[in-house]
């Protein structure tokens, strides 16, 4: 197995190739550039203090971003949600984003993270009230480029213990800053020789990944968790439309281990990797153990809706 970004030997969605360029990369940091080992965020920042922020994964392709209207819709949705006020227009987002990628001089196979916390504090502590003055809006941009491994022979999944919390506990709809159970649930697979979680909803039907949305293909239908217990990928919502469009039958339903074990394919998606194969869940070979052709056939169709996207 290629080594994956600081991760061992196991294979991950986010694993890039190399690329020296990202070691004098510019960082935005409320408005202003610094270099990648001078940008720093005070350490009483609410999103260090008690992960209180949300933020976006974007991909720039030929020099546009992808999909950038549905992710200011989610970003703006979730600053609403936490009552989070950013202090800037969706255009003024958008243009600290293209600001950053020129800053770098960069035109494709860039993967940009915004993140947005409430800002700095008078002391550690969880309450608003102790805000000194505005969010802290930081973008990095990097040079990435899926490593074509990960596509081609696809993630191992083992089927975590922690379960995704209820919207009344923590919204899993909601791109927040607080991920902790998912760094476990990804701690416990590794620990258990595959390179990804696979996470249940508290009723133990099927939910999520731990960082990207799961899908099966079973008698030539397409199912996914209801969402209810998952982040809004945009990656995931694309797929489903595409298969839409080009006839394929959806299911956005419950289901069981019992339905993931006996498919036909399975498969992630995500931003920055796309669509990326399921080889195995839980010790048990998924279909074949390689990539299927409705995979494949979805594959091609969401390439053509990101290529859409940027005007090419």
């Amino acid at each position: 197995m290629t080594p994956s970004d600081g991760a061992g030997s196991r294979r991950s969605t986010h694993q890039a190739l190399p690329d020296p360029r990202n070691a004098t990369v510019q960082i935005y940091i409320n408005g202003t550039f610094y270099p990648r080992h001078e940008a720093k965020i005070s350490v009483f920042d609410s999103g260090f203090l008690v992960g209180d922020g949300v933020w976006e994964g974007i991909r720039l392709h030929n020099g546009h971003f992808a999909f950038l209207d549905r992710h200011l819709n989610r970003l703006f949705a979730g600053l609403a949600a936490v009552d989070l006020d950013i202090r800037m227009t969706r255009a003024e987002v958008a243009e600290a984003l293209r600001s950053t990628v020129d800053q770098n001089n960069m035109h494709d196979s860039v993967h940009v993270r915004l993140m947005v916390t409430r800002g700095d504090k008078t002391t550690p502590s969880q309450h608003p009230a102790n805000i000194l003055d505005g969010p802290n809006v930081v973008i990095v941009a990097e040079h990435k480029k899926a490593d074509p491994a990960v596509s081609d022979k696809g993630i191992s999944l083992f089927t975590a213990t922690v379960r995704r919390p209820p919207p009344d506990t923590l919204d899993q709809r909601l791109n927040s800053h607080s991920k902790l159970h998912e760094v476990i649930a990804l701690i416990q697979a590794t620990r258990a020789g595959a390179d990804e979680a696979l996470m249940l909803d508290p009723t133990g039907a099927v939910a999520t990944c731990n960082a990207t949305n799961f899908f099966v293909v079973r008698h030539g239908e397409l199912w996914t968790s209801t969402g209810h217990y998952s982040l809004h990928g945009i990656t995931r919502a694309v797929v489903l439309e595409e298969a839409i469009t080009a006839g394929i039958i959806t299911r956005e339903l419950p289901f069981s281990l019992t339905d993931v074990y006996s498919a036909d394919e399975a498969f992630v998606t995500g931003t920055f990797g796309g669509l990326t194969p399921v080889s195995e869940v839980d010790g048990r070979l998924i279909g074949t153990g390689s990539r299927g052709p409705v995979t494949s056939h979805l594959n091609d169709l969401y390439r053509d809706a990101v290529a859409a996207s940027v005007g090419l």
